[in-house]
């Protein structure tokens, strides 16, 4: 199996790290991932007439010294361990897989796509801005089978025990029966506890909710409660202010909406339970589209 890796941290994620221990073990593994963190961009493309940086990098580049899974996932029998490419593109996760399509697999489109794991949870309303969902999405649109992962903590240092446990099966239980409808991406969202106390998986659906706030004075000891720095956002932490600027930072509180319910995703992993939902690229409302037609919408002139 050809398996095409990103994420939105940036190569240097533990993650990502972790995720290419867990998928090498499914076939040969060709990582592009941003050279910055790009968190938040969605499907954004970076777009324009501008140089893009790729580089191809050891693992001494890539820091891979600084993780490895002491046992290996359980695969299929008989499965032996891939290889593992390493490679930045200094661009957003979907421009990542785009340039992936065409340049190492412009011959042929990798098996599946797997984007992650994303620092940090990617169900309710942050799956629309997710950069790893929007990586997966970039995938879906060009027919690719596509898994997006994410663990509900930013810590830099996170517990990635439950993922190595319980990922490998539920990537082999997606990938053994794909689905004919195209467009569809997974999102798969572990919550932020180690393996042994993880209480099961869910099938779901997006939960809804929205985010208050959001806009506070810029203040980058937040970022220690969390481990972080603003450096490893990709920013300084003095940024500079030209005359009359005020510096803000977007971090908020999150907002529950009045319709969520048990298959939720946000509340799946409130009950410590493995989140999975399956998103489309086509976000038509086919209810409404049908309600429209209903109300004489559809005119000739």
């Amino acid at each position: 199996m050809e398996i095409l890796l990103t994420n939105d941290d940036g190569y240097k994620a533990k993650g990502i790290k972790v995720l290419a221990e867990i998928m090498k073990k499914f076939g040969n593994v060709t990582v592009i991932a941003p050279k910055r963190h790009q968190s938040g961009m969605s499907m954004a493309a970076s777009l324009g007439l501008k140089q893009i940086a790729y580089r191809e990098l050891s693992g001494e580049e890539a820091e891979l010294d600084t993780y490895r899974l002491e046992d290996g996932p359980l695969t299929k029998e008989g499965n032996t361990e891939g290889t593992v490419k390493w490679a930045y593109l200094d661009a957003t996760p979907a421009s990542c897989v785009k340039f992936g399509l065409n340049t190492c697999f412009l011959g042929k489109f990798p098996d599946v796509v797997v984007s992650g794991i994303n620092h940090g949870s990617n169900a309710s309303s942050a799956s629309c801005y997710s950069g790893t969902l929007g990586a997966a999405a970039e995938a879906a649109l060009n027919g690719i089978p596509a898994i997006g992962v994410s663990l509900d903590t930013i810590n830099p240092e996170a517990d990635f025990s439950a993922v190595e446990r319980y990922f490998p099966d539920i990537f082999l239980k997606i990938m053994s029966d794909l689905p004919e409808k195209n467009g569809i991406y997974y999102n798969v969202n572990f919550p932020d506890m180690p393996a042994d106390e993880i209480r099961g998986i869910r099938a779901g659906h997006q939960g809804m909710g929205r985010w208050i706030r959001e806009f506070l004075p810029w203040d980058p000891s937040k970022y220690g409660r969390y481990g972080l720095t603003p450096e490893m956002l990709g920013q300084s932490s003095i940024p500079s202010a030209e005359e009359e600027e005020e510096l803000y930072m977007m971090v908020g509180e999150y907002l529950d909406g009045p319709d969520n319910d048990s298959r939720s995703d946000h509340w799946i992993m409130r009950e410590g339970r493995i989140s999975i939902v399956a998103h489309n690229i086509d976000t038509t409302d086919r209810d409404e589209l049908s309600r429209m037609q209903r109300l004489g919408f559809d005119r000739d002139f």
